[in-house]
């Protein structure tokens, strides 16, 4: 403990109890092709979805991943559209929560866990299983995709250190 130094990139250094910050790059200014994609597939993938479950989708990807701008973003989004600070504060924890959230947003929210974490092996046939039951194939199809996109939008935030807005 104590401080001690580690070469990271071209000479700097960093304690391993405390990294130092270096400056990142605003991905979004330099590559404005890239955002204007990732809006596109965002647009995409929120077609015919229900917002509550999308920004449901979003906030637990968003917690997952430590994405504090995209989880700023869509808590406020989802508190606009009317959720309850009661559910907002139990996302991480949906499962434990009872009936307060329902079927198909519990679905949503474990296929969801399921694309993150992709690191435990895969998307299990049990949790497949049970979006199916629960979604015809179009919103299955849209539950996917907009569990991917959040995750890209995270890992390009958290990649860059986008800072969640102060207010």
């Amino acid at each position: 403990m104590g401080g001690s130094l580690r070469p990271i990139v071209d000479g700097m250094t960093q304690t391993l109890e405390h990294p130092t910050a270096i400056d990142r790059l605003s991905i979004y200014k330099v590559a404005p092709g890239l955002y204007d994609a990732m809006m596109k597939l965002s647009t995409a993938s929120a077609a015919e979805i229900d917002p509550t479950i999308g920004e449901l989708i979003k906030i637990r990807a968003s917690q997952i991943n430590h994405c504090a701008f995209c989880l700023d973003m869509h808590v406020a989004d989802a508190r606009k559209q009317g959720e309850t600070e009661q559910r907002l504060a139990l996302v991480a924890a949906w499962e434990e929560a009872g009936d307060l959230f329902t079927d198909r947003e519990r679905a949503a929210l474990e296929l969801t866990e399921a694309i993150t974490e992709l690191h435990h092996g895969h998307v299990s046939d049990e949790v497949y299983a049970t979006a199916a039951a629960v979604f015809s194939e179009r919103e299955l199809a849209q539950v996917i995709a907009m569990a991917v996109t959040i995750n890209a939008w995270n890992r390009f935030n958290v990649a860059t250190r986008m800072k969640a807005p102060r207010r």
